[in-house]
């Protein structure tokens, strides 16, 4: 049974938020070019070209890392025309989610930095090596939604767009689409592949693929159908930042796979009423940027990694 508790309380959310010291704050643009400053001194492996803190903490996928370490030692480029920043001046925080080059090859990163006083207190990277394999085409250029700035009589309290994004993990570990307020055209992405509302797949392409008919369907539709009850809880979620301007909320989770059940009831699918759950007990660390426009979610971008089952996320 999947265990439907809210591990984090969006109370509990919005107060690591209230949290931050009352110090002068870095404005949007002002976030965005220490990430971009970040992001060029990893490349050239140059830890002298950023205001680090002196007790800063870094996790790299989910593991706690020396500064210097990790990517600060393979990171040779980017980040490339594929970049997405979610800023967060009240919080303090800016999240990133694009490509990079780590040892001349791509790797897509999601990242964070934490800022107190001009200086960065906390890192994360979410990498996800590409093991000399082709990025998906998706990963070449982002959608002009994500890049786009909401218009102001579109933007919500942030309050709101916490509330609206983690309904999303709601939908999704609950087997209720309707929780979550999906646009009507909001596709999902995943490391760049389209996993809802994808009306691109030839017949040829949808012939090969045994997932075809649940990534054609809509967001909220598709989570309904049960397809995602092998995901046995969302936890560790960590709401990064809020970004007015954009309407972007970026956050961390880890997915949790037990592997049960090991068959899935499917509804509402004609012709499938069960699919077999082949993949076992696994965790999926995860990134995600949400687009709200409207308090509705219009864009998903995810990405992710298979990690041993039970992993820990190096902040605890």
């Amino acid at each position: 049974m999947k265990n439907s508790i809210i591990i984090i309380t969006l109370f509990l959310l919005l107060g690591t938020f209230s949290c931050t010291p009352s110090v002068e704050k870095m404005d949007r643009p002002a976030l965005v070019a220490l990430m971009e400053q970040y992001l060029a001194a990893l490349a050239k492996h140059d830890t002298s070209g950023v205001p680090l803190a002196s007790d800063v903490k870094l996790v790299e996928n989910t593991e706690a890392t020396p500064i210097g370490k990790g990517l600060w030692e393979t990171a040779t480029g980017g980040p490339t025309e594929f970049k997405i920043f979610a800023a967060d001046p009240a919080a303090g925080q800016i999240g990133f989610i694009g490509v990079i080059q780590e040892n001349n090859k791509p790797t897509i990163l999601g990242a964070r930095l934490k800022v107190v006083d001009g200086k960065i207190t906390e890192i994360d990277h979410l990498a996800i090596h590409s093991d000399s394999l082709p990025l998906n085409p998706n990963m070449s250029k982002v959608r002009p939604g994500l890049l786009e700035p909401v218009k102001p009589s579109e933007r919500f309290p942030r309050e709101e767009m916490l509330k609206i994004a983690n309904s999303y993990y709601e939908a999704i570990v609950q087997d209720d689409g309707t929780i979550c307020p999906f646009a009507d055209e909001s596709q999902r992405r995943e490391n760049g592949g389209i996993t809802a509302n994808d009306q691109t797949q030839t017949p040829e392409e949808a012939a090969k693929d045994n997932f075809s008919v649940f990534r054609k369907m809509k967001c909220g539709e598709q989570l309904s159908t049960g397809v995602m009850s092998y995901i046995t809880d969302i936890n560790r979620r960590r709401f990064i930042a809020v970004d007015k301007e954009m309407g972007l909320v970026f956050a961390f989770s880890i997915f949790v796979h037990d592997g049960e059940p090991k068959v899935m009831k499917i509804t509402g699918v004609p012709g499938i009423t069960e699919r077999e759950n082949k993949w076992g007990p696994f965790d999926l660390p995860a990134a995600h940027i949400f687009k709200i426009r409207g308090g509705k979610i219009y864009e998903i971008e995810a990405i992710g990694y298979v990690a041993k089952h039970g992993i820990k996320n190096g902040w605890e």
